[in-house]
């Protein structure tokens, strides 16, 4: 199955940041801090690195981070046998010279841009095609 044409795509709220941590640490206990959790996190370890997308507010200083991401949520769910949902979004933003960190769900994707570009990727999805929810 391909993907639908056009995408219903939604901001989430609040400032994003990525943190590297070593393969072996422990888990980050500030990640879930209460409240202050945002809309999105996520742990993903691999034999190179402990990686942590979170509220950039939780990050504690001093760690090899990068802040000032928006995060857009695909919304779904997305059947496991459809292909092309991420290109259909990550394609629109390449063209327009826009960076990304993605990440994929059970059910949907998140695509962080820099806050920056955030009204350019916007338009750039829209233009595409897609319906990017206020």
């Amino acid at each position: 199955m391909s993907t639908p044409a056009r995408l219903t795509l939604s901001v989430l709220g609040g400032d994003y940041a990525v943190t590297r941590l070593d393969p072996h640490a422990a888990l980050p206990h500030w990640v879930m801090q209460g409240e202050m959790q945002g809309e999105l996190w996520s742990l993903s370890r691999t034999p190179d690195e402990l990686s942590v997308l979170c509220a950039a507010a939780l990050v504690p200083a001093g760690l090899q981070t990068q802040a000032g991401w928006s995060a857009l949520k695909l919304h779904g769910p997305f059947e496991f046998t459809l292909t092309g949902i991420l290109s259909s979004v990550l394609n629109p933003l390449r063209d327009a010279g826009i960076g990304i960190f993605a990440l994929s769900t059970f059910d949907t994707d998140y695509v962080l841009v820099a806050r920056e570009q955030l009204p350019e990727a916007l338009a750039a999805l829209r233009q595409a095609g897609h319906q990017v929810l206020p």
